[in-house]
């Protein structure tokens, strides 16, 4: 049973019995999507992903490209790999790093 939590996203196929999974356990969804490439995925059911955005330098007419490193919870109903682009969305903290969760994989 998959519930709907908010977002226009393509749910999970698998069924997962994680308590921090939004399509399946408690967890709620709010505030703000982060979309970026995964960089790391050693640690146990979390991952690193960088996202990339321009800033503008006014004193130089000219952009630069800024990256945020951000720690996300992987629920076991999908499946992410090194170099994959994730969709992320905020929650509540699941640990001192972690308070985002991956909602969908884009392809």
């Amino acid at each position: 049973m998959t519930q709907n939590i908010g977002l226009k996203v393509k749910s999970p196929t698998k069924e997962c019995d994680d308590i921090h999974c939004p399509f399946h356990g408690r967890l709620s969804i709010r505030g703000k999507l982060f979309d970026g490439k995964v960089t790391g995925d050693k640690a146990k059911q979390t991952i690193t992903l960088q996202k990339e955005a321009p800033v503008y330098f006014s004193k130089f007419k000219r952009y630069a490209r800024s990256t945020n490193t951000i720690h996300a919870h992987v629920p076991e109903c999908i499946d992410v790999s090194m170099g994959d682009h994730v969709v992320t969305a905020e929650c509540r903290p699941i640990a001192k790093s972690v308070s985002y969760v991956v909602v969908e994989v884009k392809e």
